[in-house]
């Protein structure tokens, strides 16, 4: 598998988990704990900065806002839909310069990003599952593997 296919297929499993923890949340909304909502929020909010620098757009959400429920299945897809897209049109090899939140200006190439992206999603999706579990609500398995089985 080439890495540009094997981005793709992560992006699609990253896309895949984060709408079912969206439809977990939708189910149970009245228990969800808030932290597990902050920590869903980033994960999503943090895609689509990053692929507003890969980009270079104007950055249009805050790393940590809270957007209602309802609206992160669209926000959700859109991330997917322009991943895919950057994987299809830009090299991953090219070097990326963007400022993070803190304005300090840095540069990485488009692969490292993307590696980031995914990585970070995992971490978060792991959070929110040791969240719900503490709350009494019983996470959803988001493993890679368990996608892969599917």
């Amino acid at each position: 598998m080439q890495t540009t296919d094997f981005f793709k297929d992560t992006f699609e499993y990253n896309y895949h988990f984060n709408q079912e923890l969206i439809q977990l949340f939708e189910k149970e909304k009245q228990i969800i704990p808030e932290k597990s909502i902050k920590l869903l929020n980033h994960l999503i909010n943090a895609q689509e900065i990053w692929n507003a620098r890969i980009l270079n757009q104007d950055i249009s959400v805050a790393v940590w806002e809270i957007r209602p429920l309802e609206n992160l299945k669209n926000h959700n897809e859109t991330n997917y839909n322009q991943s895919i897209s950057i994987l299809n049109s830009i090299e991953l090899s090219k070097k990326i310069i963007y400022k993070n939140s803190k304005g300090i200006v840095f540069s990485n190439t488009v692969q490292d990003i993307i590696f980031h992206v995914i990585n970070h999603s995992t971490y978060h999706r792991a959070q929110i599952a040791s969240d719900l579990k503490a709350n009494g609500i019983e996470p959803i398995n988001t493993d890679y593997i368990f996608y892969k089985r599917k």
